[in-house]
């Protein structure tokens, strides 16, 4: 059996994790909305229209912010055709997903829904055929007390008290030829920046997030992400991060060691803004918010330019397995070791299109492999990241070359002093066994052993099998001589959780 040793001691921090890394994302694409959270006349509807069996699953899975209303979608989005009696709303084309929008869902709608389902909402406003009007008076809809145009047309719809919405995105992947008004770096650097201030000017309370690099593959990677920068760093608070993850030609070893290039994008970006901050003598920090990631076969998806135009048509409907949801854990173990620098997170999506959650119209919900490490890391992983560097075996990879066969991070609940570890066995045969040296925290005593694990690495949840893959507790953890003992089996992300004597 394998062997690999970490060391958790308080004493070694990361940072805080800000609770907005378990943030989701819900954007007018595919099934993401009608039909999956939002079906009038479904059994499980509520008095909105919203299905209740969606939104207890959205409660679990712990999100705190939700990006909206995109992605691709909101770089030709009219956000006023969504708001106002739904008779009198237009139906439009959406260019990006050659989809009809019936705009029966617009900006109050899942405004007060997110907010029914424990979440925040983080809106993106249309940088690709619309620019600082639109924006602005999105702005002063949501966010104006009264007394004015667009707030009072808040109130007259319903909606008498402010949204006070605080984090706003500056548009969506503006470098991608894919993206309705696409531009260059310099071009939206600049709208960015007029943007921005003039939104500050509406509301100085707000949160900003510039558009970087769709990808860490895009030409312009790097260089984008300066001159943004160079155009807009004293105006935002953060730069966005994209990065999606598929098994490429069967190799398996390579997809599981995904989180090398997430580790490696992000280091990139944040010496890519620190850079900025050096050269042009800035006080602040960027920050970055990794606002879409996942896995995502997109090499299954046929282009938007191979669809018919309709009505909430099934789009990118990834089934998810076992060896999908270990990636998805590890993913997480990234971010949180990044978490001085990675401040929010959006896991895209979150209903149906690529998605943790599942549905089925008139039918039932239920929940793909990947939404369990996501919802256990959302609840266990919150309070202070503390630096682990597990030492142990090292295996080769086809696209990474040599990476560490486990991947680990701690999270130490600052008001308990409960310390959860979160770690992934990226090796497929062997099992590992992992020894932990706790003697820097005295007040551990015991705890469990949970793991997401399978004899089938392929196997999925459906319909009609909706608990095939759940984690399991596999044992409890005693403390002894500072030090406890776990097996990690093998291609399986697990959860070790110690409590206190306190």
């Amino acid at each position: 059996m394998h062997q690999a040793a970490l060391t958790v001691d308080p004493a070694f921090r990361v940072g805080e994790v800000d609770p907005r890394l378990y943030g989701s994302f819900v954007e007018h694409l595919g099934r993401c909305v009608y039909t999956g959270i939002y079906e009038p006349g479904h059994p499980a509807a509520d008095e909105h229209g919203f299905r209740r069996d969606v939104a207890d699953l959205v409660r679990r899975l712990g999100v705190p912010v939700l990006r909206y209303p995109g992605g691709n979608f909101v770089s030709g989005y009219n956000w006023e055709d969504g708001v106002g009696p739904r008779e009198a709303r237009p139906r439009r084309l959406d260019l990006a997903w050659r989809s009809i929008e019936t705009n029966e869902i617009g900006v109050d709608e899942f405004v007060q829904w997110s907010r029914r389902v424990g979440s925040e909402p983080m809106m993106a406003v249309n940088l690709g055929t619309r620019g600082v009007d639109a924006a602005r008076s999105l702005l002063e809809y949501t966010n104006h007390p009264s007394g004015t145009y667009w707030s009072d047309l808040r109130r007259k719809h319903g909606s008498p008290e402010p949204y006070d919405i605080k984090l706003w995105c500056l548009g969506n992947e503006m470098d991608g030829p894919w993206q309705t008004g696409f531009t260059t770096a310099r071009e939206y650097g600049r709208l960015a920046a007029q943007t921005a201030q003039a939104m500050r000017r509406v509301d100085p309370s707000i949160e900003l997030v510039a558009c970087g690099s769709s990808g860490s593959g895009m030409p312009t990677f790097g260089t984008w992400e300066a001159t943004v920068l160079e155009e807009t760093y004293d105006l935002v608070d953060y730069i966005s991060v994209h990065s999606y993850y598929q098994e490429h030609d069967g190799d398996r070893d390579s997809f599981l060691a995904s989180a090398v290039d997430m580790d490696q994008f992000v280091e990139s970006v944040v010496a890519t803004c620190d850079h900025v901050r050096a050269v042009g003598k800035h006080k602040k920090r960027i920050n970055l918010s990794f606002d879409e990631w996942n896995v995502w076969y997109q090499s299954r998806f046929v282009g938007e330019e191979n669809l018919d135009w309709a009505e909430a048509p099934r789009l990118i409907e990834d089934t998810y397995s076992v060896v999908d949801a270990v990636v998805v854990g590890d993913l997480l173990i990234s971010l949180l070791r990044h978490a001085d620098r990675v401040k929010i997170a959006c896991l895209a999506q979150l209903v149906n299109v690529i998605a943790p959650i599942r549905s089925e119209p008139g039918g039932p919900a239920w929940v793909q492999p990947t939404y369990h490490p996501f919802a256990l890391t959302s609840r266990y992983g919150r309070g202070t990241v503390l630096r682990v560097e597990p030492t142990g075996p090292l295996h080769d990879t086809a696209r990474y070359g040599e990476v560490p066969t486990v991947t680990a991070t701690a999270v130490r609940d600052d008001e308990t002093g409960a310390v959860t570890l979160f770690a992934v066995n990226r090796d497929q045969r062997e099992s590992l066994a992992l020894d932990v040296d706790l003697r820097a925290c005295r007040d551990l005593v015991a705890g469990e052993h949970v793991v997401l694990t399978d004899p089938d690495p392929e196997a999925t949840n459906s319909a009609e099998a909706p608990e095939r893959v759940a984690p399991s507790r596999v044992g409890d953890l005693r403390v002894e001589d500072g030090r406890i003992g776990a097996v990690l089996p093998p291609l399986s992300w697990n959860m070790l959780r110690l409590t206190t004597n306190r």
